[in-house]
């Protein structure tokens, strides 16, 4: 779709069995998600969902967690393995604190309870992401393909990654300014920690060793916060394991999964 996004949420849906929610990062939509949806849509009912603002999704007036979730919950399963990337990992955690049970299990890729670098977390210093919100409302196409850069940095394949992405993003409408200011802030702001500490459902983290916007050096802390949580490290992927590694990701996620639905 590339005409004008809808006035609510968009989702596709791809093949049938245990319900499988999949949620994309920030500035994106689910189109770059698309193959890791058809991929796992052999054994599950995937409902691949544009964020508010993002994609085919029509924008919100306000943009704070509560608010994204409940739109997000009108279009997804009752219950359903939840998955998210960078962004979306984020989200998929804010859903079950707000909304326990809905979530079966959560499978975060290049995802982290906490994006920004604190005392004692690794993660994207602030100041930088404060340079993308400012820079954003001076030049997004710009923003955007800084953003995208530092995505691929370290691939061999760089430039052909980002040619990709970009085709990917120009299928639909660019995303609603007013949600790209609102994912910043949640980037900025939220600290899940105390939510995956106490969180009672399986965790799947896939991380990439060379990303830049969520380190391997999550992964120790990750497991500190949760020790029964599952971390998987790819050498050489960055921020978009799907992409550069997308067999290996999926059997990750099925392999997951399945032990869940056997359970």
């Amino acid at each position: 779709m590339k005409g004008p996004r809808a006035s609510g949420v968009y989702v596709e849906r791809f093949g049938s069995g245990p319900d499988l929610v999949m949620l994309h990062g920030w500035a994106m939509h689910g189109g770059l998600l698309r193959d890791l949806a058809e991929r796992l849509s052999a054994c599950y009912r995937v409902s691949l969902i544009d964020l508010p603002g993002h994609g085919g999704s029509g924008p919100i007036d306000d943009y704070s967690l509560a608010s994204v979730t409940d739109k997000l919950l009108e279009v997804a399963p009752s219950s359903a393995h939840w998955l998210g990337w960078s962004l979306g990992a984020l989200l998929a955690i804010g859903v079950e604190s707000a909304h326990p049970g809905r979530v079966r299990s959560l499978a975060m890729i290049a995802g982290s309870p906490r994006f920004t670098a604190g005392i004692g977390w690794p993660g994207v210093d602030l100041c930088l992401l404060e340079q993308m919100a400012s820079n954003l409302e001076q030049d997004f196409s710009g923003t955007l393909k800084r953003f995208i850069a530092l995505q691929v940095f370290s691939q061999d394949n760089a430039r052909e990654l980002t040619k990709r992405i970009q085709e990917i993003i120009d299928e639909r409408p660019v995303p609603d300014a007013g949600a790209l200011r609102g994912g910043l802030a949640l980037l900025r702001g939220a600290d899940f920690r105390p939510v995956l500490a106490a969180f009672q459902k399986p965790v799947l983290a896939i991380l990439g060793a060379q990303d830049r916007l969520v380190p391997k050096a999550v992964a120790p802390e990750l497991l500190q916060l949760n020790a029964d949580m599952e971390v998987h490290e790819l050498f050489s992927a960055a921020h978009l394991p799907f992409l550069t590694h997308p067999e290996e990701t999926a059997s990750l996620i099925r392999e997951f999964m399945f032990r869940q639905d056997q359970g």
